[in-house]
Order: structure tokens, then C-alpha cells, then sequence
């Protein structure tokens, strides 16, 4: 894969923060971007040099943004898999379209992590309540019931503990008649996650895991070191690593893992692109994520993950962005607002990331 020159243009499929984050860091890199997003008004757009403001699967949109560009990727998993598909034979697409297929289902994940010896929680098909009931049965009357798709910040889930037989009437149709998935729930430690690059030549670059902290479904804080062993991080960079080689991957993504009492370590979700529990490296490493991923698609090596500190970051969320100025004025703070107009509950406005000594 030979490397973009300068002002080539790299397409982004996606217009929100972190197209924007990755608008961004292409610009510092002396690519040009274009953004394919309905919303007029989108973060990417903001800061990108073209926005195509159309439906991500508008034949005629696609077949510009092939025509525009030098290299496509996506800033969610939920982009229509048709769609890429459609882009590929015209101009590279990373990570690969196989990639969307596997993150959009989460039984196709879980099926593609154990064949990729990579263990996950145990986990069972849902399609009506009768299943539900036999899951449950099996389970011990406990789980976690999600849809198979588009399922994200906590959305499109529902708990089970020691849950009686009477509960599960009506379930299926109050989660939408749609495929569902229960999982086991895990006695963890802690949740972690790790960020990690891929080239075309299959170079790996991973940074350190994070500790994850969620709250009501949506990530809340990430803090590093992730006050686990050696060991432990190495077992969840080497579960990244097989994933990558396993899809043929080009570009970021974010692995997240269940931390057990004896250090050993279950996937629990994969996202193919850059990853909120990542957001620090751009305040704590000298190639940020966003910049990681931007030189795996455009050809360029990957650059050193190490941090040059310690650090916590988290997300705004809603009305926590009215504390912006309070933040500003902090030292040791790294701000991102993501020019969104209005904070509603639950809506990721930005983030901020304390820097400090790294401890030795």
C-alpha cells in the first residue's frame, strides 16, 4: 500500500465527534477531508473542507465521495454495510467491510471472537419469549438481554437478576420483535479497554488499556494506567492483536474487556473505528488515536503509542458542559467541545482529559 501524498483527500463516512477528531488530525497530517452525513449542521463538517449533506446510502452521494476521495473510512459501525460494499471496488475502504459485518451483529462479534480464540461471556440466541426463558434457565435467571443490532451507549438492553418466570412474558415484544442476545453476566473487576492499530503490511501498534468507569450505559471516565498487572495488559493487548490479524484489519479500533479476579480477561464488545475510551491519547501520547488512524489508512507508518504521562479523561455529557469554564481555568486540563448546539441528557458535548506525572 503506497502512502497518500500531500492534499490528498481522505472521505469520511460519519459527521459527528469523531469524524471530527479524525477531520482534525488529517489536517495536521496535510489531507484534505470529505464528510458524508445527512445532519447540515454536524461537528465534522465544522472543520472538514467538503460536507456531501446526504443519506449515507444515496447512490449518488456514494458515487461522489468515491470520485473525491483517495481513501474511505467511517466514524461508526452502524454505516450501512451495502453501502461500503458498493464503495470498495471504486476506492479503498478501511477497516474492511467485513469488519462492519462482524461489529453489527453482536452474535456475528461473539461468534467471530471464539473463532479468533478470544473468550468472551457465555451468551444465547433470543427470538421469542420461550428462548428468553430457556437462556434465562440457563443462565441462572440472570443476564444481560440486547439486541443484535444497533445497539450503543447502553441503548437497547435490559438487566435480569434472579429474574422469576413471570418476568419474561411480553419481553420480546417490548425490546421490538427483533433478533436479541442474552449474555451471562460476569463477576468482574473492573472494565477495561484497549485501542490498538493495524497496517496494511500487518503492523500492530496498541496503546495502554484504560480503565472504563459507565455509567447508565455511556462511558464516563477512562483513567491510565488501568491499576491492573502486567500480565493482565498483555493478555488483552495480545486478544486486540489476534483480532486485528484475524479481520485484516487497516486502521484504529477499540477492544473492550471484562477484568476477572484471576487476571484473565473476556472481550466484551468491539468497535471498528476510533473509540471514546481512546479520547486521552490526544492529550497524553504525541500521536493521538485519531492520528494513528489517519496514518494506517493513508499508508503512512504507525506512529509510537507510549504516553508521557499519567491521566484521566471524561466525557461531557449533557449539561456538564456548562462547566467549561470552570475547566479552562483548571491547570493540567486538555479540552475538546465538539460544537454541538444543544446539551440534551445523555448527549456526549466533549470531553477533558487531568494530565499528571507519570508515575514511575
Amino acid at each position: 500500500m503506497s502512502a497518500l501524498g500531500p492534499n490528498a483527500t481522505i472521505g469520511i463516512i460519519g459527521g459527528g465527534q469523531l469524524g471530527r477528531m479524525l477531520a482534525m488530525a488529517a489536517a495536521r497530517l496535510g489531507y484534505r477531508t470529505v464528510i458524508l452525513e445527512p445532519e447540515a449542521d454536524c461537528p465534522a463538517a465544522q472543520v472538514a473542507n467538503r460536507h456531501i449533506a446526504a443519506a449515507y446510502d444515496d447512490p449518488a452521494a456514494l458515487s461522489e465521495l468515491a470520485e473525491l476521495a483517495d481513501v474511505v473510512t467511517y466514524e461508526f459501525e452502524n454505516v450501512p454495510v451495502e453501502a461500503v460494499l458498493g464503495l470498495a471496488p471504486r476506492v479503498g475502504v478501511w477497516p474492511p467491510p467485513l469488519t462492519l459485518e462482524v461489529a453489527q451483529d453482536r452474535l456475528s462479534e461473539k461468534t467471530f471472537l471464539n473463532k479468533a480464540g478470544i473468550s468472551t461471556a457465555p451468551y444465547k440466541t433470543v427470538d421469542n419469549d420461550a428462548d428468553l426463558e430457556a437462556a434465562l434457565a440457563a443462565f441462572g435467571g440472570s443476564g444481560v438481554l440486547k439486541t443484535r443490532r444497533l445497539g450503543y451507549d447502553g441503548k437497547g438492553q435490559r438487566m435480569f437478576r434472579d429474574a422469576p418466570r413471570e418476568a419474561v412474558a411480553g419481553t420480546f415484544a417490548e425490546m421490538g420483535s427483533v433478533p436479541l442476545i442474552l449474555e451471562g453476566l460476569i463477576d468482574f473487576e473492573c472494565e477495561i479497554s484497549v485501542v490498538a492499530a493495524r497496517d496494511a503490511a500487518g503492523s500492530i501498534q496498541a496503546y495502554d488499556p484504560a480503565q472504563n468507569i459507565h455509567r447508565d450505559g455511556i462511558l464516563r471516565r477512562s483513567t491510565v494506567p488501568a491499576g491492573i498487572s502486567q500480565a493482565t495488559a498483555g493478555k488483552a493487548r495480545a486478544a486486540a492483536a489476534a483480532l486485528l490479524d484475524a479481520l485484516g484489519y487497516v486502521g484504529v479500533i477499540g477492544v473492550e474487556f471484562f477484568v476477572l479476579a484471576d487476571g484473565s480477561v473476556l472481550a466484551n464488545e468491539i468497535a471498528p473505528r476510533v473509540h471514546n475510551s481512546g479520547h486521552w491519547t490526544e492529550a497524553a501520547c504525541a500521536v493521538s488515536q485519531f492520528e494513528q488512524h489517519i496514518r494506517a489508512i493513508a499508508g503512512l507508518p504507525l506512529g509510537d503509542p507510549a504516553r508521557h504521562c499519567d491521566c484521566v479523561m471524561e466525557n461531557l455529557i449533557g449539561d456538564d458542559v456548562s462547566g467549561v469554564e470552570r475547566l479552562a481555568g483548571e491547570p493540567g486540563v486538555v479540552l475538546h467541545l465538539y460544537g454541538k448546539k444543544d446539551a440534551r441528557p445523555g448527549r456526549k458535548m466533549g470531553h477533558f482529559t487531568r494530565i499528571s506525572a507519570k508515575a514511575r
